[in-house]
């Protein structure tokens, strides 16, 4: 089915386009196999839902535990004309293994390359991130993870490198370093934070890098929920700045009968140095509520308002 919210944009210099939002991967994997909690049928079902919705960006990632893996049963078992493999958008990433072990070593990252091939049941991934390294040269330096990347690219087995970190250094670095096609941001650009805005997306839009944006609904602090419910959940994630401005937006939008929700992911679709706004999807339902906000109507004076109540 066809959605104007969803009309693809181009990402950065890679030649690939994608559609505004995103699937993120995480909630697929982190259970294991024939779990009552999560199961393979359910995983391949949500990833259908979404293209069937018309979403074409798939991020996963081995730190996800099972999600590669059924993010390539889904693959496998996707029967369609009208979306086919070469219109998938598949990223996943190098470095962190689902046990929170980190390696970033040329010989790592070859194998975690061809073990990702092999869960997602593809001859190429699209977009290869390097996931939250503590230092750059554990990255750049002779050895270590570029170098394989490269080699992997001039190989055809992936498409497009990219990083995906919270440091604004460490992607300011590697987008001047002229090797990195995308990069990942989360937790910065959204209604309680745009610090991203001159970290992430002015170097990246100079240089021509594509940019996913992630955690935009911040764990549910901006989900729509009372947001002082939330942080009974997440006390570590809900500091004190967070939740006062995040009930700030909860009762300003409920007094003008507006989606939260709604307001939170089209801040970031209307941002358009953002190719691709991720979404974490848990099952075909949630997924369907998410493309439901992204197409809500909200009022121009909506947004004006916003900005003037809140500088934003």
């Amino acid at each position: 089915m066809s959605n104007p919210a969803l009309t693809k944009r181009r990402l950065g210099r890679t030649g690939l386009e994608v559609t505004p939002l995103g699937m993120g991967g995480a909630h697929l994997g982190r259970t294991a196999p024939g779990s009552t909690e999560y199961s393979d049928d359910l995983a391949v079902a949500t990833v259908h839902r979404g293209l069937q919705l018309g979403i074409n960006v798939i991020d996963t990632s081995p730190m996800y535990g099972e999600s590669q893996r059924r993010v390539g049963l889904a693959l496998q078992q996707w029967r369609s004309d009208e979306v086919r493999r070469q219109d998938i958008i598949i990223s996943t990433k190098t470095g962190r293994g689902a046990d929170g072990a980190k390696d970033y070593s040329a010989a790592a990252t070859r194998r975690s390359v061809e073990r990702s091939l092999e869960l997602l049941q593809t001859d190429y991934i699209d977009i290869l991130l390097v996931h939250d390294p503590d230092d750059l040269g554990q990255v750049l330096d002779p050895g270590n993870a570029l170098e394989a990347l490269l080699e992997c690219k001039d190989e055809g087995l992936i498409r497009a490198i990219g990083l995906g970190c919270r440091p604004h250094e460490f992607h300011r670095a590697c987008i001047e370093s002229g090797h990195f096609d995308l990069s990942l941001t989360f937790c910065d650009y959204n209604l309680l934070d745009q610090s991203a805005a001159e970290g992430v997306l002015a170097p990246a839009a100079e240089h021509d890098v594509g940019v996913y944006n992630g955690t935009v609904i911040m764990l549910g602090l901006l989900g729509g929920e009372n947001p002082r419910e939330v942080a009974r959940r997440r006390p570590g994630f809900a500091t004190d700045e967070r939740l006062q401005r995040a009930t700030e937006l909860w009762e300003w939008c409920r007094a003008r009968d507006v989606s939260l929700a709604a307001l939170s992911l089209q801040f970031s679709l209307r941002e358009p140095r953002i190719a691709t706004t991720l979404v974490g999807v848990r099952d075909p339902q949630h997924l369907e509520a998410d493309v439901a906000a992204v197409s809500e109507a909200i009022p121009e004076d909506i947004w004006q308002e916003l900005h003037e109540r809140f500088g934003i």
